[in-house]
């Protein structure tokens, strides 16, 4: 009995291992029997809801955002911090090197403004171009070995506001500072390039203005004779300013720029050459010189004073210009002028009612040949008497000395008509008949 119960017992006891043997086999698999794995399910189900879940991931992100930021900050300051170690090295770098270039240019440019470093005394020549600018200027002096520092001279000249120059070749000294090289280059006694010139007696205005520009004295032939008909030189010269109708005339100037030999410049400045011919002229005036019936010698001005005549320095210079235009020779000159005075002192019972002087009837121009083609079918003077009585406007060219002297001191003679044969030769006249009659003589 005891055995039975005891197999019974043992029985029992492997019944039911069995069974939980079954059981936890079935709990390793799913329904459908696959198998899973127990231990990646959680240990306990989270109670929170969608929202908290989202606002717990936005602070984890915020959290590591931050920290990031941190990192970076730090990376940059300390990226900060080596550039600007690099930077202060480059700065002092290029601090002492400007410094070092700029002391040198500085030292190396004051010698060559004293000309410390150009012992040299030789001269050269050194040619301005026209309308040179500093430029220009700076590396002529340079190439010529008047200076070493184009760049410093430049500099000087601006400052001193010494940067425009004229056109001319000077000779200068290679051992001269900056301002005397300025001084010279804005004078003229160092200028070499001179043309000599000879204005003829009797030339006009126009013929003087086309001889400058061919010699190549005049640079600018339109301010020339501009400059002629202006009153700029009014205030410098008291015969000009003194002329009673500048408004009538061609040019105010003709009659007074006086023939005579000239040195000029290379396209010299227009108003350079009229001054030099003005004052010219003036110094003629008042020099005493020999006069027919005077035993001292006396000025031309002071010559006009002490006599009787009614005309006007003026005056006297526009028959002057008349007797140079019309005589064949000096002699001739004093027949002329008496004629001139006779007829402008007539009365109508002389029957002399002009002067009646070819020399005045194309007048600015030579002859008629020598009019503008524009202008020569219709062209009439102002100056011409053979329609206006007396004396033209003003003078018809420029006259020398003697032409002057003869018009202050005519011949006295009756003659009141004057021609010339084809060799020059005068026949003169007292009445209409005989000046006709030696109009058909030399015919």
């Amino acid at each position: 009995m005891s055995t039975d119960n005891n197999n019974f017992g043992l029985e029992e006891q492997r019944r039911r291992k069995a069974e939980n043997f079954k059981l936890n086999i079935r709990d390793n698999y799913d329904d459908d029997g696959s198998s899973y794995d127990a231990s990646s399910e959680p240990e306990e189900i989270s109670s929170y809801s969608g929202e908290e879940v989202k606002d717990q991931i936005a602070r984890e992100s915020k959290k590591s955002l931050k920290k990031r930021q941190k990192e970076e900050k730090r990376e940059l300051k300390a990226r900060n911090r080596r550039n600007r170690r690099v930077f202060r090295i480059a700065w002092i770098v290029s601090v002492l090197i400007i410094g070092a270039a700029l002391g040198i240019f500085l030292v190396t440019g004051v010698n060559d403004f004293v000309a410390i470093n150009r012992k040299d005394d030789s001269t050269v020549n050194v040619q301005i171009p026209k309308d040179a600018d500093i430029d220009t200027v700076s590396d002529a002096l340079k190439n010529s070995g008047v200076i070493s520092e184009p760049v410093y001279f430049k500099l000087y000249a601006m400052v001193t506001k010494n940067s425009t120059f004229s056109q001319g070749t000077y000779e200068l000294k290679k051992n001269m500072d900056y301002q005397a090289i300025i001084t010279n280059l804005q004078g003229t006694s160092n200028r070499t390039d001179t043309i000599e010139v000879t204005i003829i007696e009797g030339q006009n205005v126009l013929e003087i203005a086309d001889k400058l520009e061919k010699e190549g004295a005049l640079g600018n032939k339109a301010e020339f004779l501009q400059l002629c008909n202006s009153n700029k030189f009014d205030n410098d010269y008291d015969f000009l300013k003194s002329i009673p109708n500048p408004g009538e005339r061609y040019y105010k100037l003709e009659g007074y720029l006086y023939p005579d030999k000239y040195e000029f410049y290379v396209n010299e400045d227009p108003a350079s050459i009229i001054y030099k011919i003005l004052n010219n002229y003036e110094k003629r005036i008042y020099e005493k010189q020999a006069f027919d019936g005077y035993e001292k010698l006396i000025s031309v001005k002071k010559m006009l004073e002490k006599s009787d005549s009614s005309y006007t320095l003026d005056e006297i210079m526009t028959m002057a210009s008349i007797i140079q235009a019309e005589a064949a020779d000096s002699d001739d000159m004093y027949y002329i002028s008496s004629i001139l005075h006779n007829r402008l002192n007539a009365d109508s019972s002389e029957g002399v009612s002009s002067l009646g002087l070819d020399s005045t009837k194309f007048y600015p121009y030579r002859s008629k040949d020598k009019l503008p083609a524009e202008i020569a079918a219709n062209y009439k003077s102002r100056y011409d008497t053979y329609d206006n009585t007396g004396l033209p406007p003003g003078s018809i060219c420029n006259p020398g000395m003697e032409a002057i002297k003869a018009a202050l001191n005519p011949y006295n003679s009756s003659y009141y008509y004057f021609c010339h044969d084809s060799n020059g030769k005068a026949y003169y006249a007292s009445t209409i008949e005989e000046h006709e009659a030696n109009l058909e003589y030399i015919e």
